[in-house]
């Protein structure tokens, strides 16, 4: 199983693919929006996690990037997208859905509750 980890924070890329590795997924990290969308172009996944505070272009941004390219391109199946984030508002959640995204995990989280979520559309 192939995950697009987009996440600038090089400590929370090591984390995270750790961990994701102990469940054997394999993990492709980018730091920023362009080279999230560009390899989501070059690429299939079977998820994105995607963070939300970025430079260049937030989460929702590249989401919306993500999303208009599998419009454009007849994608009948969007890649699941959580986000994962330190804004834990309410808005930031309903913002996160309506510009596509499928799930929300509040960080700082645990690799359990990590790969729960990730089960919801990778089952075992």
């Amino acid at each position: 199983m192939d995950i697009l980890l987009v996440e600038d924070n090089l400590l929370n890329q090591k984390v995270v693919i750790f961990n994701l590795k102990k469940y054997n997924y394999n993990v492709t990290a980018v730091t920023n929006g362009p080279d999230a969308v560009e390899t989501v172009k070059q690429k299939q996944f079977d998820l994105i996690l995607m963070d939300i505070m970025l430079p260049e272009m937030d989460g929702y941004e590249i989401t919306e990037a993500i999303r208009k390219y599998e419009s454009e391109n007849g994608i009948e199946n969007p890649v699941p997208i959580i986000a994962i984030t330190a804004n834990t508002l309410d808005n930031d959640r309903e913002r996160c859905f309506k510009v596509g995204m499928n799930e929300y995990l509040s960080k700082p989280f645990t690799a359990i509750q990590l790969i729960e979520k990730i089960r919801i559309f990778i089952p075992e």
